[in-house]
């Protein structure tokens, strides 16, 4: 059997296809944009095939590189996991923990809880993985992840911090210029803000007295941090979860109009349950994060 090739070779490799070129893949991996070059010229010589294509535009990578994306992603998650198991193992509390969350709840509600966190334990490092996907804990992507419903692999320790509910909202210098709408025909008449391509997904059970659709907003994007953000700048009304309203000062529209509750989790890896350092930061989110949203909110 011929040699692997070194893990060194695809750590360059993986790095090209992250960043999309070899100077900011040089960049990513603090090696020079040469090395990363020939590392890309020796990888090619020993799989025997071209890995990208070279053009005035840049790297286009082949089909064999796309086919090794996701091995290459797994391996580097394998390598960052063992690095943080292996960090702090002296004291057990020294090193990383890596969270995830939704981007609206890593914006709004994680900052002061996680200041609150180093401010108790300097020695660990914190890395924050923002995203309206799941990232995979039992293939730990992450360590430690905020859920939006409740964890369904059998692998993962969850515990319920409460649920969030979220109504419709208006800052309230915008409610002084132009009132609040009492129905949803007049709330037709206001700036609405909300989806563009991606409709959101209501619990089981939600009866609305009027379907909420695309055409209902002048405000359109995907993103939930730029609709509450539109929401304080005063552009209009929108839908925001009863604490981050509550803290931002913004006026509740329409109460009972549209009222739901999404189940907030905290879970980990069952694995982890022995590091000292996961276990402090676990049961710190479960506190700050039922103090934030208050069950019943």
């Amino acid at each position: 059997m011929a040699d692997l090739p070194d893990w060194d070779l695809f750590q360059s490799l993986h790095a090209v296809l992250t960043a999309g070129s070899l100077s900011a893949a040089a960049k990513l991996r603090g090696l020079t944009q040469p090395t990363v070059g020939r590392h890309i010229d020796q990888l090619e010589r020993t799989l025997g095939a071209p890995l990208f294509l070279r053009s005035p535009r840049g790297l286009q990578a082949t089909e064999l590189a796309l086919a090794l994306r996701p091995h290459l992603d797994d391996m580097s998650a394998a390598a960052q996991t063992a690095i943080r198991d292996a960090s702090g193992a002296a004291d057990g509390t020294a090193g990383v923990v890596r969270v995830t969350a939704s981007e609206i709840v890593g914006v709004e509600v994680l900052p002061a809880i996680l200041a609150s966190f180093r401010e108790l334990h300097p020695e660990i490092d914190i890395e924050v993985v923002l995203s309206n996907r799941n990232e995979d804990l039992t293939r730990r992507d992450a360590d430690i992840g905020v859920r939006m419903a409740r964890p369904t692999q059998n692998t993962l320790v969850a515990k319920k911090v409460g649920s969030v509910g979220f109504g419709f909202y208006a800052q309230a210098a915008y409610v002084d210029r132009h009132g609040r709408p009492e129905s949803w025909d007049e709330l037709s008449r206001h700036p609405v803000i909300g989806y563009d391509t991606r409709p959101p997904v209501f619990p089981d059970g939600i009866e609305l007295e009027r379907p909420i659709t695309r055409d209902l907003f002048a405000f359109r994007t995907d993103n939930d941090v730029a609709q509450v953000a539109a929401v304080k700048a005063g552009f209009g009304i929108g839908v925001v979860q009863h604490g981050i309203a509550r803290r931002a000062g913004l006026v509740p529209v329409m109460p009972g109009a549209l009222t739901f509750r999404l189940e907030m989790w905290i879970c980990m890896h069952e694995n982890l349950k022995a590091s000292r350092r996961m276990r402090l930061m676990f049961d710190h989110l479960v506190a700050g994060l039922g103090e934030a949203i208050g069950d019943g909110d």
